[in-house]
């Protein structure tokens, strides 16, 4: 599902499919096979003749299979035993509709561009979220052989604003067994890798960690130590060169901007918004999540991924559900009724793509929606 850059083109659909514009797959190829200058934006926009606009992206990653039917996709045509209770709603694009579950974002239909037929081709959750996160359905090395889109943009883009290229809002997802990090920058390196702010935003003493200094490290003393060690970098460039070296460097590089730069520093602190702002979002945790992506676009943020996570209990809080006796969780259409589930995505969607538009960062902004 993306935002209005694509859908404001008035191609069909068929022609974006084509042309490879509608999943963040076919735009992290393009971008990697052809040229830094001319990506799938461009590309689909070329079909109609105008010039798209979007150059930075919001990759809102919910794992573990939102439920379709009580969603973006109702079946009021199909049998009972198929459609279950939840009820159609009308959308403000006549003809569309979505389920009882999303009226917020039955308001904001017209910025968006609904792909009912993705399917990951495998009830393998691994498999399905590695595909999903990187566009590569044959995985002949394993499941994290393949970069995120995050590090494809990254590294054709390039970073911005003084931000990480790739920053994942908290990137704290380790589904398992075994428990496994799948935010992976794979074999373009280390230097793509993303930024994972961790931590909780809704917690009113959330951090983003690796900003600022170290307690009991002052300015002269952190002065001190990197003037040290780029006297020792010196010596060493002398006598080691080549990829790896540079890659270090890189990285270093932008650590000891994360640290040093108020206006960085300033994007990641949540704690500037409003109380307003904070209740438009809500108060659960994909919705002040996705304010602090909006505070990131907002800065300049050239790629953020918006991860909603596996946090067990609760009748477990992810979207990995199952009415199993194992899982202990009620039905599927009174699972997607419950506060944190699909009504706190759809507020906080509705609320992203609302302040996106108000702002003017829609037109500048591709936002996917994307579950395997």
């Amino acid at each position: 599902m993306a935002s209005h850059p694509f859908a404001s083109l008035h191609l069909h659909r068929r022609s974006l499919l084509r042309c490879g514009g509608v999943t963040l797959a076919s735009a992290a190829h393009q971008l990697w096979h052809g040229s830094a200058a001319a990506g799938p934006v461009e590309a689909a926009a070329s079909l109609s003749g105008q010039i798209a606009t979007a150059d930075q992206v919001v990759f809102l990653w919910l794992p573990g299979g939102v439920t379709h039917h009580e969603s973006f996709d109702p079946k009021p045509e199909a049998p009972e035993e198929i459609r279950g209770p939840i009820r159609p709603i009308d959308t403000n694009v006549p003809g569309i509709q979505f389920a009882e579950t999303l009226p917020h974002l039955a308001q904001q239909a017209d910025k968006l561009a609904v792909v009912r037929s993705f399917a990951a081709g495998t009830n393998d959750h691994f498999d399905g979220q590695a595909y999903a996160l990187s566009g590569r359905n044959i995985l002949p090395n394993g499941i994290l052989s393949e970069p995120n889109f995050g590090s494809f943009i990254h590294h054709q883009r390039g970073a911005s604003a003084g931000l990480p290229g790739y920053i994942a809002v908290p990137g704290s997802t380790r589904p398992g067994p075994p428990n496994t990090d799948m935010f992976v920058p794979a074999w373009l390196g280390q230097t793509y890798a993303p930024f994972c702010t961790m931590g909780e935003p809704r917690e009113a003493d959330f951090k983003v960690r690796d900003l600022g200094l170290v307690d009991g490290v002052s300015t002269d003393r952190f002065e001190r130590r990197q003037s040290l060690r780029t006297a020792v970098e010196d010596r060493l460039r002398e006598v080691e060169r080549g990829g790896h070296w540079e890659g270090m460097q890189q990285l270093y590089g932008r650590a000891l901007d994360l640290m040093t730069s108020p206006k960085v520093r300033e994007a990641f602190d949540l704690s500037l918004e409003t109380e307003a702002a904070r209740d438009k979002y809500g108060r659960s945790k994909v919705g002040q999540r996705c304010l602090l992506v909006r505070r990131l676009i907002d800065a300049g943020a050239r790629f953020v991924m918006m991860d909603y996570g596996y946090d067990w209990g609760d009748y477990n809080n992810l979207w990995d559900n199952h009415c199993a006796p194992g899982q202990n969780q009620p039905h599927m259409w009174k699972m997607c009724k419950v506060p944190y589930h699909l009504p706190a995505v759809d507020q906080a969607f509705a609320a992203l793509l609302d302040d996106l538009s108000l702002s003017g960062k829609l037109e500048r902004t591709l936002v996917v929606y994307l579950t395997e």
